[in-house]
């Protein structure tokens, strides 16, 4: 097996950064994960030591099929979480749950960040990850290469290189948050 890969861990503790800068006096993030998805396994023993180092409590929503998320939100709630992450997965990023999700998070008035820019551009605040409309292009390269001769298991799999920073103004505006300057500037894209 190989290809290139839009799951990387290490945006977990990058994410986690950005909505410390994002949220003052941040304590307490909870974190929309599904527990039968292995990658999230790794993505929480991954945000774990960078939540430590930031002196951020988190909280686990744990979510499995659509009927769970309004509990999980009502979970953050209870906890008195301060901002939200959502982990990477099928479920959060399919279509007809994104909007949902976001509405949960606005209702909640939570700050979230997530995976995927296709979140703020649903209404979403803010995401940290790769471009995957940029990405799925790049399947492109290593099928010529097989074509040319290439074994697939002589081609590695590929990290993401390059990640977006992708701001929701209108999102902020609502939640009553003002973007830091150094925030702003290093995003990709802003949507006023």
């Amino acid at each position: 097996m190989t290809g290139p890969s839009f799951m990387a861990t290490d945006t977990m503790a990058k994410r986690l950064q950005f909505l410390k800068e994002l949220v003052p006096g941040l304590a307490r993030v909870a974190v929309l994960k599904n527990s039968v998805t292995p990658i999230h396994t790794l993505y929480w023993q991954t945000i774990e030591p960078a939540a430590q180092q930031l002196a951020l409590e988190l909280q686990a929503l744990e979510i499995r099929t659509p009927e769970d998320f309004e509990a999980a939100f009502a979970a953050a709630k209870r906890g008195n979480a301060q901002a939200l992450l959502a982990f990477d997965d099928a479920l959060t990023f399919d279509i007809a749950y994104r909007p949902r999700i976001v509405a949960l998070a606005a209702a909640s008035r939570l700050p979230a960040l997530y995976g995927f820019r296709e979140f703020p551009d649903d209404g979403g605040l803010m995401s940290y990850g790769t471009n995957l409309i940029s990405h799925f292009r790049h399947p492109a390269k290593y099928v010529d290469k097989m074509l040319q001769g290439a074994k697939p298991a002589d081609l590695a799999i590929e990290q993401p290189t390059k990640l977006e920073l992708v701001i929701n103004m209108r999102t902020a505006k609502a939640l009553g948050l003002t973007i830091p300057p150094a925030l702003l500037a290093r995003a990709d894209e802003v949507i006023e």
